[in-house]
C-alpha cells in the first residue's frame, strides 16, 4: 500500500504554496531509459531531481500540494511503470523557500554511488523506530554512526554519533574495513543513521556481508524530528538538506544556515558553494 509520511505539521499559508517530498525505492528495472521518459511526462509541472538506474529510483520534488498528489498517485499507479513502485514512501514536508529551480531527470549507474558494486539491500539492517533508536544508541555496547559527509555531521549530528571522516558517500566502505576488526572484538553493534534512510539502506546490506550486527534508524533523521517531539535530547545542531533550503531545525522549520557555513573549511567548499548556485540560477 503508498504510504506518505507529512514531515511537517503546519501547512504553508498559502493553497498555492510549495511542498516536498523525498522517495525512493530499490527495485530492479530491466529498463531505467524507458521509466526516466515516463518520469520526464509526469513531473512536467514539479521541479527537483530523481535519478533512475537498474536498482531503482531516489528523487526529490517540489510543487503545489495539488500536484504532487498527481504525481504519486502516477508513480504507484500509472501501467507504464508496471507495478514497480506501488509501495513506494513519500516524505512530504512544507517549505518557505522553492527547494529547486527546474525538474531533471537522469539515469545512472547505481541511485545512490556507494563505492562497491553488486550491494543488494535485500540483506539491509532492521529499521528502528525513533523511539527504539533512543534506547538503542544509550547502550554501551553500540556504536554509533553518522552515515553522511563529514561537512553533515558538523551542522549537526545526534550527540553520540563518530563522524567517519569521509568527504563521500563512496569512500564510506573503506572506513568501515579499518574498524570493523575492532568493533567485532569489542562486541560492538553498530547503529547507522543518514538523511532520509537511502544512504543506510545500501550500506548496511554490505556491512551485514561483512559480518557485522547493524541497525539503521527508520526514516532517518527527518523522521526521528518528526516523530520526537524533544528531538533536541539527543541532536545538536541542524540536518542539511541537499537543496535550496539549507538546513532544518528538530521542528522541521527553514534555518538561518548559509552555503557559507555549511562548506566552511572544506576542501572542495568553493567548489560546492559555486556550484550550487549554478543549480540555483538554472532555469
Amino acid at each position: 500500500m503508498n504510504s506518505r509520511e507529512n514531515l511537517n505539521a503546519t501547512a504553508p499559508s498559502t493553497v498555492d504554496a510549495l511542498w516536498h517530498i523525498a522517495f525512493y525505492a530499490f527495485v530492479t528495472l530491466p529498463d531505467p531509459d524507458a521509466v526516466a521518459v515516463r518520469l520526464r511526462e509526469l513531473t512536467l509541472t514539479l521541479s527537483g531531481s530523481i535519478l533512475v538506474a537498474r536498482e531503482g529510483i531516489n528523487g526529490v520534488v517540489a510543487g503545489s500540494s495539488v500536484a504532487l498528489d498527481a504525481f504519486e498517485h502516477a508513480l504507484t499507479h500509472d501501467d507504464a511503470l508496471n507495478g514497480d513502485f506501488a509501495s513506494i514512501a513519500f516524505k512530504r514536508s512544507a517549505c518557505k523557500t522553492a527547494p529547486f529551480a527546474r525538474m531533471k531527470v537522469h539515469c545512472k549507474k547505481q541511485i545512490v554511488a556507494f563505492g562497491v558494486d553488486g550491494v543488494s539491500p535485500a540483506s539491509a539492517a532492521s529499521s528502528v523506530s525513533p523511539p527504539a533508536w533512543r534506547e538503542l544508541i544509550s547502550q554501551p555496547d553500540v556504536v554509533v554512526i553518522d552515515n553522511r559527509n563529514s561537512f553533515e555531521y558538523r551542522l549537526g549530528k545526534f550527540k553520540s554519533a563518530i563522524d567517519p571522516e569521509v568527504p563521500n558517500f563512496r569512500d564510506f566502505p573503506k572506513y568501515v574495513e579499518a574498524n570493523a576488526p575492532d568493533w567485532k572484538a569489542q562486541g560492538k553493534r553498530v547503529a547507522m543513521y543518514c538523511t532520509g534512510g537511502i544512504r543506510c539502506e545500501k550500506s548496511s546490506a554490505w556491512m551485514r556481508d561483512q559480518g557485522l550486527e547493524v541497525f539503521q534508524l527508520e526514516g532517518g533523521i527527518l523522521n526521528y524530528f518528526q516523530s520526537m517531539p524533544d528531538a533536541e535530547k539527543d541532536w545538536e545542531g541542524e540536518c542539511f538538506v541537499f537543496d535550496n533550503r539549507i538546513a532544518l531545525d528538530t521542528k522541521l522549520q527553514e534555518t538561518d544556515t548559509t552555503l557559507e557555513q555549511v562548506y566552511d573549511g572544506e576542501p572542495d567548499g568553493e567548489w560546492r558553494i559555486a556550484r550550487a548556485r549554478r543549480l540555483d540560477a538554472a532555469s
